[in-house]
């Protein structure tokens, strides 16, 4: 149950190439042009701390990196559906910047916005990297490992909260459309939000129900995203 065929070194770095090609074209062909600072800085942020994040992967948790490579049969199928939703609302997240802030300008930011934005990537990435650290099973889809032997997790950031990458990516959300200068992108990143904190419950339930000695860790750290709130 759950084993998948990994990708070829070639393969991961074809599938790597078109995913860069296509965010960049995402990003320019909206805006029109190529001269576009802020877009370029955070390509070059979210470049380096992908990098960093696989780097340390193959080199630590080759575990992990294989689980978040490969191709997997046994997700839950509502996981399914939220990955379609996400996939149609990230698309949307990476067009609209370049529309707003650049070709139309619809919408104006403050460069201090601009500036906050890119910092709010710091913590981010950080507590995205914190998790991935303390967590081996951390797959990119909702699954009871049972072919790697999955366990619960309560170091580092799960003392604190059950679901801290979450808290990473939300984070790393709301900092997008400030960072490239569009208040219109706040509504797909929104949504996106939303999304990921439906997620949040039904895979909480999902770990409940079916991840032996959860039940009890959830008792024990009582919330899902933010402490004292949820």
């Amino acid at each position: 149950m759950g084993k998948g065929k990994t990708p070829s070194k070639a393969k991961r770095a074809l599938q790597a190439a078109f995913t860069a090609i296509f965010a960049l074209a995402a990003l320019f062909v909206p805006a029109g042009t190529l001269e576009w600072t802020e877009a370029w800085v955070f390509i070059i942020l979210y470049t380096v701390a992908v990098t960093a994040a696989v780097a340390w992967m193959k080199k630590k948790a080759p575990g992990l990196f294989q689980e978040r490579t490969k191709r997997k049969k046994d997700i839950k199928s509502w996981d399914r559906i939220f990955m379609a939703f996400y996939s149609i609302f990230l698309l949307v997240l990476l067009i609209l910047p370049g529309l707003d802030a650049v070709r139309f300008r619809w919408s104006r930011l403050p460069s201090i916005a601009k500036v906050l934005g890119f910092v709010g990537y710091l913590p981010g990435f950080a507590i995205a990297f914190w998790a991935m650290k303390e967590n081996a099973f951390l797959s990119d889809v909702v699954r009871i490992q049972e072919d790697r032997g999955h366990t619960v997790c309560t170091t580092g950031p799960y003392k604190l909260v059950r679901h801290p990458m979450y808290v990473g990516v939300i984070l790393i959300m709301i900092c997008f459309p400030f960072s490239l200068g569009s208040l219109y992108t706040l509504i797909p990143a929104a949504i996106i939000i939303i999304l990921f904190i439906f997620r949040t419950a039904l895979e909480d339930k999902t770990l409940r129900e079916e991840l032996p000695g959860y039940k009890e860790y959830a008792q024990n750290v009582r919330y899902r995203l933010i402490p004292g709130i949820w």
